[in-house]
Protein backbone atom coordinates (compact mmCIF):
# COMPACT_ATOMS: atom_id res chain seq x y z
CA UNK A 1 0.00 0.00 0.00
CA UNK A 2 0.89 3.62 -0.30
CA UNK A 3 2.95 4.58 2.81
CA UNK A 4 0.46 7.35 3.62
CA UNK A 5 -2.18 4.72 4.46
CA UNK A 6 -1.75 2.99 7.80
CA UNK A 7 -4.62 0.53 7.49
CA UNK A 8 -6.55 -1.54 4.98
CA UNK A 9 -8.63 0.66 2.66
CA UNK A 10 -12.30 -0.06 1.94
CA UNK A 11 -12.63 -3.22 -0.14
CA UNK A 12 -11.78 -3.57 -2.96
CA UNK A 13 -8.59 -1.48 -2.84
CA UNK A 14 -8.36 1.18 -5.52
CA UNK A 15 -4.63 1.78 -5.90
CA UNK A 16 -3.08 2.08 -9.32
CA UNK A 17 -0.10 -0.09 -8.42
CA UNK A 18 -2.28 -2.81 -6.89
CA UNK A 19 -4.72 -2.78 -9.81
CA UNK A 20 -1.90 -3.02 -12.34
CA UNK A 21 -0.29 -5.96 -10.54
CA UNK A 22 -3.67 -7.65 -10.13
CA UNK A 23 -4.46 -7.28 -13.84
CA UNK A 24 -1.13 -8.85 -14.73
CA UNK A 25 -1.78 -11.79 -12.40
CA UNK A 26 -5.21 -12.35 -13.91
CA UNK A 27 -3.68 -12.43 -17.37
CA UNK A 28 -0.93 -14.79 -16.26
CA UNK A 29 -3.43 -17.25 -14.76
CA UNK A 30 -6.08 -16.87 -17.46
CA UNK A 31 -7.53 -20.27 -18.28
CA UNK A 32 -6.20 -21.80 -15.05
CA UNK A 33 -8.81 -20.42 -12.65
CA UNK A 34 -12.44 -19.35 -12.78
CA UNK A 35 -12.23 -16.27 -10.58
CA UNK A 36 -9.62 -14.10 -8.88
CA UNK A 37 -9.98 -12.31 -5.55
CA UNK A 38 -7.77 -9.82 -3.76
CA UNK A 39 -7.01 -10.87 -0.19
CA UNK A 40 -4.51 -9.88 2.48
CA UNK A 41 -4.54 -12.13 5.54
CA UNK A 42 -2.42 -10.39 8.16
CA UNK A 43 -1.51 -11.19 11.76
CA UNK A 44 -3.24 -9.48 14.68
CA UNK A 45 0.02 -7.93 15.83
CA UNK A 46 0.44 -6.23 12.44
CA UNK A 47 -2.32 -3.83 13.47
CA UNK A 48 -4.39 -3.95 10.28
CA UNK A 49 -8.19 -3.86 10.34
CA UNK A 50 -9.71 -6.15 9.31
CA UNK A 51 -7.12 -8.84 9.94
CA UNK A 52 -8.55 -11.01 7.14
CA UNK A 53 -8.90 -8.39 4.41
CA UNK A 54 -11.05 -9.65 1.56
CA UNK A 55 -12.45 -12.59 3.53
CA UNK A 56 -16.06 -11.83 2.63
CA UNK A 57 -15.19 -11.55 -1.06
CA UNK A 58 -13.37 -14.89 -0.92
CA UNK A 59 -16.29 -16.52 0.89
CA UNK A 60 -18.87 -15.17 -1.55
CA UNK A 61 -16.80 -16.15 -4.57
CA UNK A 62 -16.39 -19.70 -3.28
CA UNK A 63 -20.11 -19.84 -2.61
CA UNK A 64 -20.82 -18.86 -6.20
CA UNK A 65 -18.49 -21.47 -7.62
CA UNK A 66 -19.10 -24.43 -5.33
CA UNK A 67 -22.19 -26.65 -5.23
CA UNK A 68 -24.81 -25.63 -2.69
CA UNK A 69 -23.78 -28.07 0.04
CA UNK A 70 -20.11 -27.11 -0.10
CA UNK A 71 -21.01 -23.42 -0.27
CA UNK A 72 -23.12 -23.70 2.88
CA UNK A 73 -20.20 -25.36 4.67
CA UNK A 74 -17.85 -22.55 3.62
CA UNK A 75 -20.25 -19.94 4.96
CA UNK A 76 -20.49 -21.76 8.27
CA UNK A 77 -16.74 -22.18 8.62
CA UNK A 78 -16.05 -18.52 7.88
CA UNK A 79 -18.87 -17.20 10.02
CA UNK A 80 -17.60 -15.84 13.35
CA UNK A 81 -20.39 -17.36 15.44
CA UNK A 82 -19.95 -20.74 13.78
CA UNK A 83 -16.20 -20.56 14.33
CA UNK A 84 -16.83 -19.92 18.03
CA UNK A 85 -19.17 -22.90 18.18
CA UNK A 86 -16.56 -25.04 16.44
CA UNK A 87 -13.98 -23.94 19.02
CA UNK A 88 -16.36 -24.88 21.84
CA UNK A 89 -16.88 -28.28 20.25
CA UNK A 90 -13.13 -28.92 20.15
CA UNK A 91 -12.81 -27.88 23.79
CA UNK A 92 -15.67 -30.15 24.85
CA UNK A 93 -13.91 -33.09 23.21
CA UNK A 94 -10.62 -32.03 24.79
CA UNK A 95 -12.17 -32.05 28.26
CA UNK A 96 -12.58 -35.81 27.99
CA UNK A 97 -8.80 -35.99 27.99
CA UNK A 98 -8.56 -33.45 30.81
CA UNK A 99 -10.68 -35.51 33.18
CA UNK A 100 -8.66 -38.68 32.67
CA UNK A 101 -5.30 -36.94 33.01
CA UNK A 102 -6.45 -34.94 36.05
CA UNK A 103 -7.45 -38.11 37.89
CA UNK A 104 -4.12 -39.73 37.01
CA UNK A 105 -2.29 -36.62 38.23
CA UNK A 106 -4.15 -36.73 41.54
CA UNK A 107 -3.27 -40.39 41.99
CA UNK A 108 0.41 -39.69 41.42
CA UNK A 109 0.47 -36.58 43.61
CA UNK A 110 -1.06 -38.49 46.51
CA UNK A 111 2.26 -40.30 47.00
CA UNK A 112 3.51 -38.77 50.29
CA UNK A 113 7.11 -38.25 49.16
CA UNK A 114 7.97 -34.60 48.48
CA UNK A 115 9.42 -33.98 44.98
CA UNK A 116 9.46 -37.69 44.13
CA UNK A 117 6.48 -37.44 41.80
CA UNK A 118 7.23 -34.11 40.06
CA UNK A 119 9.10 -35.62 37.07
CA UNK A 120 6.34 -38.18 36.50
CA UNK A 121 3.62 -35.53 36.78
CA UNK A 122 5.46 -33.30 34.34
CA UNK A 123 5.72 -36.16 31.85
CA UNK A 124 2.01 -36.88 32.31
CA UNK A 125 1.08 -33.26 31.64
CA UNK A 126 3.34 -33.07 28.59
CA UNK A 127 1.61 -36.18 27.25
CA UNK A 128 -1.77 -34.52 27.79
CA UNK A 129 -0.69 -31.40 25.89
CA UNK A 130 0.67 -33.58 23.07
CA UNK A 131 -2.72 -35.30 22.71
CA UNK A 132 -4.58 -31.99 22.83
CA UNK A 133 -2.27 -30.66 20.14
CA UNK A 134 -3.15 -33.61 17.92
CA UNK A 135 -6.84 -32.90 18.48
CA UNK A 136 -6.30 -29.38 17.14
CA UNK A 137 -4.17 -30.56 14.22
CA UNK A 138 -0.79 -29.77 15.81
CA UNK A 139 1.80 -32.55 15.70
CA UNK A 140 4.21 -31.96 18.56
CA UNK A 141 7.31 -33.75 19.75
CA UNK A 142 7.62 -34.24 23.52
CA UNK A 143 10.15 -31.41 23.56
CA UNK A 144 7.78 -29.07 21.72
CA UNK A 145 4.89 -30.03 24.00
CA UNK A 146 7.12 -29.30 26.99
CA UNK A 147 7.81 -25.88 25.52
CA UNK A 148 4.07 -25.23 25.25
CA UNK A 149 3.61 -26.24 28.89
CA UNK A 150 6.37 -23.86 29.97
CA UNK A 151 4.95 -21.06 27.84
CA UNK A 152 1.42 -21.23 29.21
CA UNK A 153 2.07 -22.36 32.81
CA UNK A 154 3.27 -18.97 34.05
CA UNK A 155 3.01 -18.43 37.79
CA UNK A 156 1.55 -21.86 38.36
CA UNK A 157 5.05 -23.38 38.35
CA UNK A 158 5.93 -21.79 41.67
CA UNK A 159 2.75 -23.22 43.13
CA UNK A 160 3.85 -26.68 41.98
CA UNK A 161 6.81 -26.48 44.33
CA UNK A 162 4.48 -25.43 47.13
CA UNK A 163 2.30 -28.44 46.42
CA UNK A 164 5.27 -30.73 46.98
CA UNK A 165 6.30 -28.97 50.20
CA UNK A 166 2.79 -29.46 51.57
CA UNK A 167 3.45 -33.19 51.54
CA UNK A 168 5.61 -32.74 54.61
CA UNK A 169 2.30 -32.42 56.50
CA UNK A 170 1.29 -36.03 57.30
CA UNK A 171 -1.89 -37.37 55.61
CA UNK A 172 -3.57 -33.98 55.19
CA UNK A 173 -0.74 -32.74 53.00
CA UNK A 174 -1.17 -35.56 50.50
CA UNK A 175 -4.89 -34.83 50.18
CA UNK A 176 -4.18 -31.18 49.37
CA UNK A 177 -1.41 -32.12 46.94
CA UNK A 178 -3.66 -34.60 45.13
CA UNK A 179 -6.55 -32.17 44.68
CA UNK A 180 -4.13 -29.39 43.67
CA UNK A 181 -2.44 -31.60 41.05
CA UNK A 182 -5.81 -32.57 39.57
CA UNK A 183 -6.97 -28.95 39.45
CA UNK A 184 -3.68 -27.72 37.99
CA UNK A 185 -3.67 -30.42 35.32
CA UNK A 186 -7.23 -29.51 34.38
CA UNK A 187 -6.36 -25.79 34.22
CA UNK A 188 -3.26 -26.53 32.16
CA UNK A 189 -5.40 -28.48 29.71
CA UNK A 190 -7.91 -25.63 29.45
CA UNK A 191 -5.06 -23.23 28.76
CA UNK A 192 -3.65 -25.56 26.12
CA UNK A 193 -7.06 -25.71 24.41
CA UNK A 194 -7.11 -21.92 24.18
CA UNK A 195 -3.52 -21.91 22.91
CA UNK A 196 -4.14 -24.49 20.19
CA UNK A 197 -7.53 -23.00 19.37
CA UNK A 198 -5.90 -19.65 18.62
CA UNK A 199 -3.33 -21.34 16.39
CA UNK A 200 -6.04 -23.25 14.54
CA UNK A 201 -7.90 -19.98 13.98
CA UNK A 202 -4.81 -18.26 12.59
CA UNK A 203 -4.36 -16.07 15.66
CA UNK A 204 -1.34 -15.43 17.83
CA UNK A 205 -1.95 -17.01 21.26
CA UNK A 206 -2.64 -14.35 23.89
CA UNK A 207 -0.71 -15.11 27.13
CA UNK A 208 -2.99 -12.89 29.23
CA UNK A 209 -6.10 -14.60 27.89
CA UNK A 210 -4.59 -18.03 28.51
CA UNK A 211 -3.61 -17.12 32.08
CA UNK A 212 -7.10 -15.78 32.74
CA UNK A 213 -8.70 -18.98 31.47
CA UNK A 214 -6.30 -21.10 33.53
CA UNK A 215 -6.95 -19.17 36.74
CA UNK A 216 -10.71 -19.46 36.34
CA UNK A 217 -10.47 -23.14 35.42
CA UNK A 218 -8.15 -23.79 38.37
CA UNK A 219 -10.56 -22.27 40.89
CA UNK A 220 -13.47 -24.26 39.48
CA UNK A 221 -11.46 -27.47 39.33
CA UNK A 222 -10.24 -27.09 42.93
CA UNK A 223 -13.83 -27.35 44.10
CA UNK A 224 -14.50 -30.20 41.73
CA UNK A 225 -11.53 -32.26 42.89
CA UNK A 226 -11.63 -31.27 46.57
CA UNK A 227 -10.97 -34.31 48.73
CA UNK A 228 -10.37 -36.52 45.69
CA UNK A 229 -7.96 -38.76 47.62
CA UNK A 230 -10.52 -39.26 50.38
CA UNK A 231 -13.19 -40.15 47.84
CA UNK A 232 -10.82 -42.68 46.29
Amino acid sequence: YDPQYGDHPPYPPDYQEVNRAFDEMKQAFAGLCDRTVLIDFTLEEDGYTPVFYGLEALRDTLADLLPEAEARAIYQLLDEDATQQLGNLYRDVGRRYLLAFSIMAATLAAVPLPFATMPVLTTLQVSMVTLLGQLYGQRLTPSQAGGVVSAIAGGFLAQAVGRELIKFIPVFGSVIAASWAAAYTWALGEGACVYFGDLMGGKKPDPDKIQSVMKEAFQTAKERFKGIKKAG
